[in-house]
């Protein structure tokens, strides 16, 4: 970064709304500026994953230094630390990195690209000796888990630094990121209003946005990794649901349910994805948008979307057009027939009651009311119902996958909407609820016909974030993760004003 930008960008943190308590209104990621921190040698917030892991490996950074940098981030008292984590550990992470770090010097090679880097765990990983709570006060004084979720056996064995336990959604069921047990993190940009983060992987997308973890691990049943990147402008990743190991991880739908990881780069997704799937880390595989087809679904995804998403979804096609890619409108009818295989999320809703029922039973006044509501609105579906949809579901899902035949990927709008102020969704119960179906709409379309996704951010530099959502059918992730980072190389902004300022 030269001496201009690096004045440039202090003048924008300057004039940005008291700088959105020292964060500001953050943008997507400029790969120009991801190899370069900011002038005080900060690296959490200012450096993506994979350039971390270069700089570990040839000594100019270590993992202290990360670790205490996310600790600041977290302990600041104008951030949101305190409503982004439920649990942080100071002490184990201090203690991991300064292992890692000796063991560098001493000449003992890592054990993957993300070893002695930051990361988030959502509240619905079980972690030995520690009781998942789910964003609830609910399970408070239930045992704590006797081992380690396989997803967090894998980040602890590939050497990751788990930094703290992050706020979600009272068990992950919605996707606008409230919760009144915990408090509700303020999306990134637009901080002096108070936007909602998104969910329901809300404290994740913080954590990763305010430099507090440089990754986060969250899971996905209708878009809770995706809603909240495309609000904050990160890159999120819902694979294939059998894809990453679900023991260890407190259920929400067992049809739909997924993990996965929310970073900066989808680079950073695929070098956490690697490790979550149990797989050896290897680089994306460098595409050129030329020759590339994409499938863009005229029916369901692109109604009724708000001016910023629809303005920033029509840029960017037209950006991977001018790239040389072959981007075609189709009606693809098929995904008309979405809001029957699961309608008012009917499968979602049982098996969320068959897990809660006894909960519900002897201490339903500590549930978030909303939350309690749609959990219990699957206590009447009957067998024969729920094993019709079912039905449904599976002729839903060859239909999208015929449909889907001969394009690399499909692109629609992550969400219809921007983030709204928190105040606006707390009105009322209809307005919540009404907001919470337009979030979801698109993403969870997804999860139903069980294939993967992305979320990148696609909007113009100082906007509020938009996503660019990047599908593909099932068990296609390692291309979809590839046609991912060339799509999102080319419809990114530039700047981000924490990071830098347009070159």
């Amino acid at each position: 970064m030269t001496q201009q930008q690096q004045q440039q960008r202090r003048t924008f943190l300057q004039h940005t709304a008291g700088a959105a308590a020292a964060v500001g209104m953050l943008s997507v990621l400029s790969k120009a500026l991801v190899q370069a921190p900011d002038a005080t040698g900060q690296a959490m917030g200012q450096l993506s994953m994979a350039e971390m892991s270069r700089r570990l490996a040839a000594g100019s950074l270590s993992s202290s230094q990360l670790v205490e940098e996310a600790l600041a981030a977290i302990q600041n008292p104008a951030g949101e630390g305190a409503r982004t984590f439920i649990q942080v550990y100071a002490a184990s992470a201090r203690s991991t990195a300064a292992r890692l770090d000796a063991e560098r010097k001493s000449g003992r090679a890592a054990a993957s690209p993300i070893a002695g880097i930051p990361i988030s765990l959502k509240d619905l990983f079980d972690e030995a000796g520690v009781t998942t709570l789910g964003g609830s006060t609910v399970l408070v004084g239930q045992p704590p888990a006797p081992r380690d979720a396989i997803v967090v056996e894998r980040l602890r064995r590939a050497g990751a630094i788990v930094i703290g336990r992050t706020n979600t959604v009272e068990f992950a069921y919605t996707g606008l990121g409230i919760n009144p047990h915990y408090g509700t993190p303020k999306n990134v940009y637009d901080r002096a209003t108070g936007r909602i983060p998104g969910g329901s992987t809300s404290g994740g997308a913080i954590s990763v946005t305010d430099g507090m973890a440089a990754g986060a691990i969250g899971t996905d049943t209708g878009g809770s990794l995706r809603i909240p990147a495309a609000l904050n402008g990160l890159v999120g990743f819902k694979p294939t649901q059998r894809r990453i190991p679900l023991e260890g991880v407190m259920p929400l739908s067992t049809s739909f349910d997924s993990a996965g990881p929310m970073a900066w780069t989808v680079e950073d997704c695929a070098l956490l994805d690697a490790v979550l799937a149990g797989e050896l880390s290897r680089p994306l595989k460098a595409l050129s948008l030329r020759g590339l087809r994409f499938a863009v679904p005229r029916t369901y995804f692109q109604d009724d979307l708000s001016p910023p998403v629809a303005t920033a979804f029509a840029a960017a096609l037209a950006k991977l057009s001018a790239a040389g890619a072959t981007v075609t409108e189709l009606p693809m009818t098929e995904f008309a027939k979405a809001p029957t295989i699961n309608p008012r999320g009917m499968i979602t809703a049982s098996e969320a009651y068959a897990w809660h029922r006894e909960f519900i039973k002897t201490g339903a006044a500590k549930y978030d009311p909303r939350v309690l509501a749609r959990i219990k609105t699957g206590e009447t579906i009957t067998a024969p119902d729920y094993l019709q949809l079912q039905s449904l579901r599976r002729q839903f899902i060859r239909s999208i996958n015929t449909a889907a035949a001969g394009y690399d990927a499909m692109l629609m709008p992550t969400t219809p909407d921007i983030a709204p102020p928190i105040a606006e969704v707390l009105k009322d119960d209809d307005t919540y609820y009404r907001i919470n179906g337009r979030m979801l709409r698109n993403p969870s379309v997804v999860n139903l016909f069980d294939g993967c996704a992305l979320s990148v951010p696609c909007h113009e530099t100082g906007a509020a974030p938009v996503g660019l959502m990047v599908t593909g059918i099932g068990n296609t992730d390692h291309r979809l993760l590839a046609v991912g980072a060339a799509v999102g190389a080319a419809v990114e902004a530039v700047v981000t004003p924490r990071r830098g300022i347009n070159s």
